[in-house]
C-alpha cells in the first residue's frame, strides 16, 4: 500500500510540475521562437548577397519547422501558444523572403502577388467569419499544407540556385514556382468554398432555431 501511495504521489507531483512549466520553455515552442529569431538574420544575409549563408540559415529554419511539430507530438507538448506561434513564424519567414527576393529582382513579382493575394484574402475571410459567426477553428486543409510546403521548397530551391547554378537546379526552380502558383490558387479557391459552405451551415442552423410565425402574427 505504501508503494502504491508513493507512486501515486509521484505521478501527481510530476503532473503538477508539468502544468507549471511555461509554454515558452517547452522544446517545440523554443524551436518555433528560434525560427522567428532567424528570420531577420536570414533576410540580412540575402540583402547582403551572402547567399551561401542565407541558404544554410534557411536549412536550419526549415529543420526547426519540421522538428517542432514532431516534438510537440512525441513529448505531448501541444500548447495554444504553439498553435499560434507556428503559423506566425512560417508566414514571417516565407513572406519576408518572397518580398525581399522580389525586390532584388530574383523572383518574379507575379509569384509574390499571388502568394500575398491568397494570404490577404484568407485573413479577411477569417476576420469576417470571426465577427459575424461563432466559427473559431480555422484549421489548415490538405491543400493549404501542400501549398505551405511548396512555398518552403520553392524558396529553398531559389536560394540554392543562387549559389549552385546547375541545369537540374534551374529546372527544379521553374517547376517549384509553377507548383507554388497552382497550389496557391487552388488552396485559395478551396478555402473560399469551405468558408461559404460553413457560412451556409451556420445560416441554416440559425434559421431553423427561429420559431415559425403564426398566421395571425404580422
Amino acid at each position: 500500500m505504501s508503494t502504491s501511495h508513493d507512486v501515486t504521489g509521484l505521478n501527481l507531483h510530476s503532473i503538477a510540475q508539468a502544468r507549471r512549466v511555461s509554454p515558452l520553455r517547452m522544446a517545440p515552442n523554443l524551436l518555433t521562437l528560434l525560427r522567428i529569431f532567424l528570420a531577420p538574420i536570414l533576410i540580412m544575409a540575402v540583402l547582403e548577397r551572402r547567399f551561401a549563408l542565407a541558404f544554410a540559415l534557411f536549412l536550419v529554419a526549415a529543420c526547426t519547422d519540421a522538428m517542432d511539430g514532431l516534438l510537440a507530438r512525441w513529448l505531448r507538448q501541444r500548447t495554444m501558444l504553439g498553435q499560434y506561434l507556428d503559423p506566425v513564424a512560417d508566414k514571417l519567414l516565407l513572406s519576408s523572403l518572397f518580398l525581399v527576393l522580389t525586390r532584388m529582382g530574383i523572383l518574379d513579382p507575379r509569384v509574390t502577388v499571388v502568394v500575398f493575394g491568397r494570404d490577404i484574402g484568407m485573413l479577411l475571410t477569417a476576420a469576417i467569419l470571426y465577427r459575424t459567426t461563432n466559427l473559431r477553428d480555422f484549421h489548415p486543409s490538405l491543400l493549404g499544407k501542400a501549398n505551405s510546403f511548396s512555398q518552403l521548397v520553392t524558396i529553398g530551391v531559389v536560394l540554392l540556385n543562387l549559389i549552385y547554378q546547375q541545369p537540374w537546379v534551374t529546372s527544379a526552380r521553374v517547376a517549384m514556382i509553377d507548383a507554388t502558383i497552382f497550389l496557391t490558387v487552388a488552396s485559395g479557391f478551396h478555402y473560399a468554398w469551405v468558408a461559404s459552405k460553413r457560412i451556409g451551415m451556420v445560416t441554416d442552423a440559425e434559421t431553423s432555431t427561429v420559431p415559425p410565425r403564426r398566421p395571425d402574427q404580422r
